[in-house]
């Protein structure tokens, strides 16, 4: 069981407090994941701006979903990949596109299968892809924009994959309905 604490805006260090009043207007709640962050300040706050950041990227909704999940399902985050299916659901992503992220399988086309394949690499290999992995990309329709923006999500998912991973964070009611194990 986790030892960490659940902040509210009541309990939150006073750097927090904003950041989560911010993530429940947002929300229309205070995530777990946002409320055990709010224990230092300076990762929920940059969590909330990576966050903000990298869905404003140059990624539709299909691809940031792609980036999100293939981090998620990769580290086995059973926090984040219930959320982001229900994130995912928000924003209208084909739900054929959504199952095929969570059980591992091949995505619907080759450009996101692409998208799917270089994120893995990355991942997997600390960013050290090869020439032939960045061509693949580049053929695809993607460029050095979007190899960056890959970066910028791997970074934000390493702050909520590896903090769920420590505080053991609970699914939130709102996305148990769409629970996943590795």
């Amino acid at each position: 069981m986790s030892q960490f604490k659940f902040h509210d805006t009541n309990s939150a260090p006073e750097d927090s407090k904003p950041l989560l009043e911010k993530s429940e207007k947002a929300y229309g709640m205070i995530p777990n994941l946002h409320a055990v962050m709010a224990e230092a300040p300076g990762i929920l706050e940059g969590y909330q701006t990576l966050h903000e950041l990298f869905a404003n990227s140059s990624f539709d909704a299909d691809e940031l979903t792609v980036v999100w999940q293939t981090i998620n399902v990769e580290h086995e985050c059973t926090y984040c990949v219930p959320a982001h299916t229900g994130i995912a659901h928000s924003m209208d992503v084909d739900a054929g596109l959504i199952e095929a992220l969570r059980n591992r399988e091949s995505m619907p086309t080759e450009k996101l299968q692409v998208l799917h394949d270089t994120t893995l690499n990355i991942v997997r290999n600390r960013g050290k892809i090869g020439e032939e992995a960045l061509n693949k990309f580049y053929d695809a329709g993607y460029g050095q924009q979007q190899v960056l923006e890959i970066i910028l999500g791997v970074s934000q998912k390493v702050m909520s994959n590896y903090v769920n991973h420590i505080a053991e964070t609970p699914v939130d009611d709102a996305f148990k309905k769409f629970d996943w194990k590795p």
